[in-house]
């Protein structure tokens, strides 16, 4: 039996909200104008393709104190009230005037637990009780949501009046409720009806599994970005009469733009773990020129720097040419050897202008490779490190309710990185050290396996640290 939960109340407060953030879906549509919600519509919770339990986002009571005349006009027993509503749904089902009260209660008949939510920052009312009392009519299984909506608080007068008709009553906000909120409530549905109680309990070890796996799939690729940004550099070969400066701005351009656009991929893959698809995200431009970004010029000649090819001389200069005949497929008429020959001499008597302007065929011999990258600066992979972390707390505290832009544009981001405990940042220092030394070449598969499992270890702390710095703010 899948738990099913219908989540009713009045228009505009907040029902959807609460669909979003439980169903963990923000394909739910949301607006604050009232009656945005004309028909009922189910959002499965799904763990690995498993249905883990049902939401049902409904329209708002509109005509609560009219349907309840109804059905007082019709009671003689207690025992009947549950036929009654039944017999109010069929006999208005067709019709206009209790359209939304209809659409609401019909998932109630057919079985749904109710999920009663109100705006605990306006004050209790009359109109809102007849609600309360058609849904204890129908005789399923109840929890009332206090949602906080505005600024004042009108809690204590709302649990007064809501214990009288729920069995549980919850303040639940949701847009900031943490994922351990969420699965409070999640064990508090248990408790409504114990033919619940262990797909529930099911459903919460799913879903505690589900957000460890998050959180290393999120560890991996931000270490993969890590030791992609790290060890990148972009090179480009110029003629030996072309002046570097001319090219240096563009090659830089494009290095800073592949290392930003690395970051912002990274950004998307964590976004996609946690469900969240299409966020428009606001963060500032990851600074790659900052100090640190250095350009090295290289002389070579058919991909040799000039000390290999005078290490190389006459000795090289058959395999040379017979490497360049090769190339051009015979177009050469067999000059390789002749060019091997005589870049092999040229090495004993050529001084290192003269062998620059060498030309063979009209085409240069020699030439500058300019190359910008990898970045040299020390403190930069803490600033990566801590963009990375702060995007991931911000993603993983986000509730699907949200639909407003998400922002990790704080200046301050980078001290994620700093706040880490001193062996976790020389574990960490350790890493790039290494980075620096051997490139991509030291990265093999267990290297970044244990290299992921730091980055988690430092999702972690970091996700503690929120924790106890919003429990503190409480």
């Amino acid at each position: 039996m899948i738990p099913t939960f219908a989540v009713v109340g009045h228009p505009n407060k907040g029902k959807s909200s609460i669909v979003a953030t439980l169903a963990q879906d923000d394909s739910v549509r949301i607006s604050a104008v009232p009656g945005t919600t004309v028909a009922c519509r189910e959002f499965p919770m799904r763990v690995d393709g498993e249905v883990l339990y049902k939401l049902i986002d409904t329209p708002g009571f509109q005509r609560a104190r009219s349907v309840l005349a109804w059905m007082r006009e019709r009671e003689s027993t207690a025992a009947e009230r549950p036929q009654i509503v039944r017999e109010f749904v069929d006999a208005h089902r067709n019709g206009d005037q209790y359209a939304d009260e209809c659409e609401l209660l019909s998932p109630l008949l057919d079985g749904a637990g109710i999920l009663y939510v109100i705006d605990g920052s306006r004050p209790f009312g009359s109109e809102y009780q007849a609600e309360m009392e058609i849904l204890r009519w129908t005789g399923q299984p109840s929890m009332a949501l206090i949602n906080m909506i505005g600024a004042a608080d009108y809690t204590e007068q709302w649990s007064r009046a809501l214990g009288q008709y729920f069995r549980i009553v919850r303040r639940f906000n949701a847009f900031t409720a943490r994922f351990e909120k969420q699965l409070e409530l999640l064990r508090a549905f248990g408790e409504l009806n114990e033919d619940w109680r262990e797909a529930l309990l099911r459903a919460i070890a799913s879903l505690e599994r589900e957000r460890h796996h998050r959180r290393q799939l999120s560890a991996r690729e931000i270490t993969d970005m890590i030791i992609d940004v790290l060890t990148s550099s972009i090179t480009k070969k110029i003629a030996v009469d072309t002046a570097p400066e001319d090219h240096r701005s563009r090659i830089e351009a494009r290095y800073r733009d592949s290392l930003q656009k690395r970051e912002r991929r990274c950004r998307d893959v964590v976004e996609r773990c946690y469900d969240y698809h299409g966020l428009v995200r606001q963060e500032a431009e990851l600074d790659v020129m900052g100090g640190g970004l250095f350009s090295q010029q290289t002389w070579l000649m058919f991909g040799l720097s000039k000390t290999q090819l005078l290490v190389t001389g006459a000795a090289g200069g058959g395999a040379i040419g017979s490497g360049l005949d090769m190339a051009l497929g015979g177009a050469s008429l067999m000059l390789g050897a002749g060019i091997g020959a005589l870049v092999g001499g040229a090495a004993a008597w050529y001084s290192q202008q003269h062998l620059s302007d060498a030309r063979i065929l009209g085409l240069p011999l020699g030439g500058t490779e300019l190359r910008v990258g990898p970045m040299s600066n020390r403190n930069f992979p803490y600033v990566l490190l801590g963009r990375a972390l702060f995007h991931h707390r911000v993603v993983a505290a986000r509730t699907h309710a949200h639909r407003e832009q998400l922002d990790v544009s704080d200046a301050a981001v980078a001290s994620a990185a700093g706040a880490l405990p001193a062996p976790m940042r020389k574990q960490f220092e350790q890493r790039f050290a290494a980075l620096r030394r051997g490139g991509q070449d030291i990265a093999g598969r267990r290297w970044r396996s244990e290299f992921a499992t730091l980055v988690e270890a430092a999702i972690v702390h970091s996700s503690a640290q929120t924790s106890l710095a919003d429990a503190s703010a409480s």
